[in-house]
């Protein structure tokens, strides 16, 4: 069952400059389309700049979109009014990335715990006490902590608490944007091993944002590779671990790091330095940097297409034509 479906989206941010110059935008987010299912945890991975954070905020309403569809079960998200609102954020929540700056320093954890539970919640205080004593359980943490203060614990303990946060008023769909980048390496495989338990246990589904695909590879069932803006590239985690087809992608695989140095130089890909002052006009978006360019990619934008019929996506002339 489809449980979201972003058709289209667009968000565009207007350059300022003289009153008699012709309007230009910033296309952070240009006609992007995906779906995610029930219980999938679909992967966002791109670099920083490319537009992620923002799709992540235009799902959960922290921007308006330019265009676009946004689609959560029934209701389109994009069009719904204020009255609303507080019914549709239940079916979804966000995870930051930065657990030091996501939680109130002046409230205890209980505290904050309560305050999503009154709000979304019609709970008396006993029932909504044994709800946050058995999300603290669910995410690893124990009742005798609730009366400590975010300080008072480590990074990773933040996110977990972020974590039970986000599953109070039972979610559909958690949006995670970079939730492990600023956490220990040790501590992210908790961190994901912690979200990899809790979908199992309530079926939840996750948009889990990152720049990392070593993170990305080990959580998610299919992987969306963005560029300034759009969707070069969509897969299976396996098939685009093992057979990206985007010069991009290869060149996000190619600086995971690993230990089989042999076979790092030998996948390795090297792309051109993009000037900021660059035009790109109708062209493909990675033309400037891609070292097999040819006369069509720099006149014409490349769509996503199928390859061979299969669940595998690319926008890239050299590669749908084969």
């Amino acid at each position: 069952m489809t449980l979201l479906e972003v058709k289209n989206l667009k968000k565009y941010y207007p350059l300022k400059k003289s009153i008699f110059s012709k309007h230009e935008y910033i296309k952070a987010v240009d006609s992007v389309s995906f779906t995610i299912k029930k219980g999938e945890t679909l992967g966002l991975v791109g670099e920083s700049g490319c537009g992620k954070s923002t799709i992540a905020k235009l799902i959960v309403n922290l921007e308006h979109p330019t265009d676009g569809r946004i689609k959560l079960l029934d209701d389109d998200i994009s069009k719904i009014t204020f009255k609303k609102r507080k019914d549709i954020c239940k079916k979804y929540q966000m995870i930051f990335q930065d657990p030091y700056s996501s939680l109130n320093p002046k409230k205890n954890i209980y505290s904050i715990l309560d305050e999503i539970l009154l709000l979304f919640t019609n709970l008396n205080k006993e029932k909504r006490f044994e709800k946050i004593v058995d999300l603290m359980e669910m995410v690893g943490l124990t009742e005798q902590q609730l009366n400590k203060f975010p300080h008072q614990f480590s990074g990773g303990q933040k996110q977990r608490i972020a974590i039970a946060r986000a599953l109070a008023v039972e979610p559909e769909l958690i949006i995670a944007d970079e939730p492990v980048s600023a956490l220990d390496v040790s501590i992210q495989a908790q961190i994901i091993n912690l979200l990899i338990d809790i979908q199992k246990k309530t079926n939840i589904s996750y948009l889990f944002i990152s720049h990392d695909l070593a993170v990305i590879e080990n959580i998610c069932d299919r992987i969306m590779v963005m560029y300034l803006g759009k969707i070069i590239e969509v897969a299976d985690s396996e098939t685009l671990i093992n057979n990206p087809k985007h010069p991009y992608t290869k060149t996000l695989l190619s600086a995971v790091p690993t230990i089989d140095f042999s076979k790092k130089e030998k996948n390795r890909t090297i792309i051109n330095e993009l000037n900021s002052d660059f035009n790109f006009g109708d062209g493909c978006k990675f033309y400037p940097r891609c070292n097999l360019v040819n006369k069509m990619c720099k006149n014409k934008t490349p769509e996503l297409e199928q390859i061979n019929k299969t669940e595998h996506y690319c926008a890239c002339f050299l590669t749908n034509k084969n």
